[in-house]
Parts: C-alpha cells; structure tokens; sequence
C-alpha cells in the first residue's frame, strides 16, 4: 500500500461518514417530529377521555400514543448516540488526513515529557511541538500517553524478543484499521483525553474507605428485602381498601428515617470520592468493550486480553458495575428520588451494599486492568504510525555483545521525500568525527541515527533501506542550555552533561554516544585540547561514538588511533552559489561556508 492509497482510502471514509451523518440528521429531525406528535395525539385522547364517551376506547388510544412516544424516544436516543459515534469517526479520519498532510496540531506534542537532562530525548526531539511523539501519538488516555513515552525512552533497552513481540502487535493493529479508528472513536466521544490518574487517585481512595459493617451483613440484607416487600404488600393491601393508607405511609416514612441515620454519612463518602470519575469510568467501558470485541492473536494482544479477564476478576464487568453505581449516586443526588427511592426500597443501603461488593470483588485488579488498556491504548498509536508510513521498513535487531550498527539509504523521519539518504555503518568501539560547513547536514544525520534506533528499540517502522542493530545504551550531547535561574552558565551545563554522559557509559556495558560540538562554551584551543582529553578518555571505556565538529584539528586524531578514529564529513560546492549534497563521504571536509555567506550579506 502506498501513501496514495491510504489517502484515497481515508478521503472515501470521510465522504461515507459525512453521508451517514446527514442521514441520522434527518432522522433525528423525523424522531423529533414524531414524539411531537405522539405526545400532543396522546394528551388529545386523555382530553376527549375527560369529556365524551366511549372513554375506555380513547383511553387506549392515549396508552398506544404514549408507547408510541417512548419507542420513537428510545429511536431518537439511539440515533443521536450513533450521531455521536460517527461524528468522533470522522475526526478521527479527518484527522490522519491532517497527518498526511502534514499537520499534527491535533496531535499532543508531549511538552510535559521534556527533560534536557535525559539521556537523549531533548537533542533527538523525541518530545515536544512536531516531535517524534506528536507524530505518533493518537493515545485516548493519559495512562496511555504515559506508556507510548515510556517506550520512545525506556529505562533500559528491551530484550530482542520483546521488541518483535511488540512488532507483531503493531503490525497486526495496523492491518485492522475499523478497530484502530473505532478506538479512537470512543476516546474522542468521551469528551477527548481520559485522565488515568484522577481515576486511580479515586479508586486508591476507595480502598481506603471505610464502610459500615452491617452493609455487608447478610442478614441485614435480608431484613431490608423484608421490610421492602412488606411495604409494597402494604401498599397493595391499602390500595384494595384492606390496611388503611397510613400504614404504609407510615411504614415508608421509617425507612426513610432509618436511611438517613444509618447511611447518610456513608453515602457521602461514596459520593465524594467517586463522583468526579463519571465520564472516564464510561470512556474505560467503551474502550474495554472494543479491545473484548477484538479477536487479535498477536502475543501482546492476548497478554492484554488474558489481563482483563483474569480468573479473580473481569475488567469489563468490574467497570460496568463502577459505572451503573456511579449513575445511581448520580440519580440519588436528586433529592426528590432520593427520598422516594429510599423510602419505598431503602435505596442508600442498597447503593453502599453494591460498593462494598465491588470494593472486595475488584478492587485488587482495578490498576492492573488500567494499565492494561493504557498498553492497548499506546500499541493503537504506534499501529497506526506504522499505517500511515508504509514507505518505511522493518529494522533486524540481532545479539550481540557489541554495538552494532549497519544503515542503508537511512535519513530522518521528518524529512519525508525531501530527505537524502545515506549508507552508514558504526562498529563497536569505534569512534567516527564528522566536519562539514553550517547546514551541510551534520546535526540533521546524527538526529537521524538516533532516532531510528529508538523507533527499531520500539518495534517501529524505520526510515532507512536497510537497518541492522543491536541492543545498546544510548546517550546523546547536541543541545546543550544553560540555567541561569540556578547559576548554571552554557560551560558550566556542558561540564555537567559530560559528566552524566561519563556516569551512564560506566553503568553500561555498551554504549553508543552521539555528540554535536564537543565544548562549544569555550575558546577555540581550549575546546580542541579538552575535546582531545574527553575522547581519549571514554575511548578506554566501552563506549563507541559519533561526533559533529567545526574544528578540522580534533580530526588529526585519526593519525593517532587509525585502527579506532575515522573521519567521514558532509562536503559543500561553493562556486556562484553554496551547493549542499547532504552526502556523507569518508575524509575531513575542505570547503567552509560562514566567510562566503556573510560577503555575500554584506554586499546585498
């Protein structure tokens, strides 16, 4: 499939859906039309009723008008929530569209992920506006944004298994687009971006609260279906003229009071603690009830599914309980119902008996089963980056104990068809400097060896012709800031990044470190001499590395160690006008550009 196709596919999805829209538009305007008239036809017939004859005939004619009105209701209902679903449909397409074209504003960037002090996702602009994440990320819950950035920037690199397992999950979500968009769908009908961590702060709380003993007595239990059935036989006993009507009245008027006494406090705390989750629990359903639909067979997948159905527990219930009792404390906020309900079926103790059996049947599994579906809710993301890239390719991840990396035509992801491809091949222990003139392409390649090896680590699709790699740590200096609020100046913070960069090479056993300008906070000799001291010294450790550098004198090192430093460099034609290749070719670059550019400023 070409990226034509998947446009022509998503334009005819677009226009299918904008089609079904329109209908249940005009449907919704006909449903409307119809309780319209259902109703006044209804009261009409209870009218007539009240003043000709043949009441018993117009009285059934009012009953059918009435059933009549509610099954057009439930129609209307129905189709307004399809509406629903088919509008958050075509936003989802709409926006891919969007990503085809270049645009990801629909996309979150990420910014919260930002940290200058990682070991490369500030430099490789993994997060933040048009980053790698922003690109990928379609994630419908905060738990799930959470675990795509885990992923683009794991603690430790995963094993070789784990990365094809991931690779078959993605790959398989990829070819299911239906349920990939209708994912994104419910996420999108929810109301956007379901917050994870507001629902596990409310189910934390949940444990902890305490509850009154008696509300899971099963003799209590017992007492009040009693007592409820009593009130609703002396109810029926007054209405045939056997008990008077205060008896009930009476009886009814107790189990409110005793409601009130017993339950109140509790049902607070209930309501308190759960009743800020009402629109993430039904966002959880839905997305439950579409990973249970799907039948996938890729490992991931079916460790994901045996998660939410586990032997202890079933996560789709479990959540369906959390929502229906969540609904009823919403019903009881109603203070009308709540004393009617409570009077007539002693509703508040029922409401803290139903919470206290799902605190002690679920409760256990409630976190499990969120990171669960922030799992699924990731691999949707990462699936359907692999979707809309069919261009790219699939990296081979091999054992070694060493730092392997060998790159045919690779280039940066974001370059798209505008990108020069290079061959590139990175042995262990070895250390390349690459020169070049200002935008030769040097940060922009480096970037590139980067990044797709973060996407190779994820089992994502990488931007090269060919790409072999190991397992390795990987660590990167290019965009070093100072931090003037804590007195930290541009020298001071390259120091500092050198040094975390020494600390992760000693607790690895192999690294590959990417560098762009070693020092450029000091002058020329002094860079060149401590440039010079910092790479004789990690070159003793088991650390191999790729270094971008103005100063054509650090390249003399390859004099001194030719059997470990080599040169390679990005190399400029300058006759009328500056001629950029972005080719890398062995050997130090001649040509600079900075002199000719600013004569060619001044004289403008």
């Amino acid at each position: 499939m070409t990226k034509d196709k998947i446009r022509k596919d998503y334009a005819s999805r677009i226009e299918q859906l904008t089609g079904e829209i329109q209908l249940c538009k005009k449907r919704g305007r006909q449903y409307v039309a119809g309780q319209l008239l259902s109703f006044v036809l209804a009261l009409t017939c209870i009218v007539v009723y009240t003043m000709f004859a043949y009441g018993e005939v117009w009285m059934s004619l009012a009953a059918v008008c009435a059933a009549l009105y509610v099954g057009v209701r439930r129609l209307d209902v129905g189709n307004s929530e399809k509406k629903a679903h088919l509008e958050a449909l075509l936003q989802v397409y709409g926006n891919e569209m969007a990503y085809l074209d270049g645009d990801y504003s629909s996309f979150d960037d990420g910014e919260q992920y930002v940290n200058p002090r990682h070991e490369y996702s500030f430099d490789l602009d993994i997060f933040g506006r048009e980053s790698l994440f922003q690109r990928i990320n379609r994630t419908v819950t905060s738990g799930g944004s959470d675990w795509l950035a885990g992923e683009l920037c794991p603690g430790a690199p995963k094993s070789r298994q784990d990365i094809l397992n991931q690779r078959g999950a993605i790959d398989e979500l990829a070819a299911n687009t239906e349920l990939r968009m209708t994912f994104l769908a419910q996420g999108q009908a929810k109301g956007g971006t379901t917050d994870t961590e507001e629902v596990k702060k409310v189910i934390e709380r949940a444990k902890e609260l305490q509850l009154p003993s008696f509300a899971s007595s099963r003799a209590v239990f017992i007492v009040a279906v009693v007592s409820v059935s009593g009130l609703m036989l002396a109810v029926l006993a007054s209405i045939f003229g056997s008990l008077p009507s205060s008896v009930p009245f009476q009886w009814g008027l107790l189990q409110l009071l005793v409601m009130i006494v017993l339950c109140s406090r509790s049902l607070h705390q209930i309501n308190k603690t759960t009743g800020t989750v009402n629109k993430q629990m039904k966002s959880y359903v839905s997305l439950m009830e579409t990973i249970s639909a799907s039948k996938l067979s890729a490992k991931d997948h079916v460790a994901i599914a045996e998660q939410l159905s586990a032997t202890d527990g079933n996560a789709l219930q479990s959540f369906r309980s959390l929502r229906r009792l969540i609904d009823r404390l919403d019903r009881n906020g109603n203070a009308l119902y709540r004393m009617v309900a409570n009077a007539l079926f002693l509703n508040d103790l029922m409401i803290i008996r139903s919470f206290a059996q799902w605190k002690e049947e679920s409760m256990t599994m409630m976190d499990e089963w969120i990171d669960a579906v922030s799992h699924f809710d990731a691999l949707v993301s990462m699936a359907t980056f692999r979707y809309n890239e069919p261009d790219a390719h699939v990296a081979e991840i091999v054992e070694s104990n060493e730092v392997v990396y060998q790159a045919e035509g690779i280039f940066h992801p974001f370059l798209g068809s505008r990108a020069v491809p290079n061959d590139f091949d990175i042995r262990d222990s070895h250390y390349y400097i690459v020169t070049g003139a200002n935008m030769a392409g040097k940060s922009t390649f480096l970037r590139s060896l980067g990044m797709n090896y973060i996407l190779a680590m994820c089992g994502l699709p990488i931007f090269a012709k060919r790409l072999v790699v190991s397992r390795f740590a990987l660590f990167s200096s290019m965009r070093t800031t100072d931090d003037l609020t804590h007195g930290i100046s541009y020298f001071n913070a390259e120091l500092l990044r050198l040094k975390q960069l020494i600390g992760t090479c000693h607790n690895n056993s192999h690294t590959l470190i990417i560098l762009d300008e070693i020092l450029k906070g000091t002058n020329s000799a002094d860079k060149l001499n401590g440039s010079r001291m910092f790479l004789e010294y990690v070159s003793r450790l088991p650390v191999t590395g790729i270094i971008a550098t103005h100063d054509l004198e650090l390249s003399k090192m390859s004099e001194e160690h030719p059997d470990r430093f080599h040169n390679y460099c990005f190399e400029i034609e300058l006759t009328d006008n500056v001629t950029y290749t972005y080719k890398i070719t062995p050997g130090v670059a001649r040509n600079q550009n900075a002199t000719y550019l600013l004569k060619t400023l001044l004289r403008s």
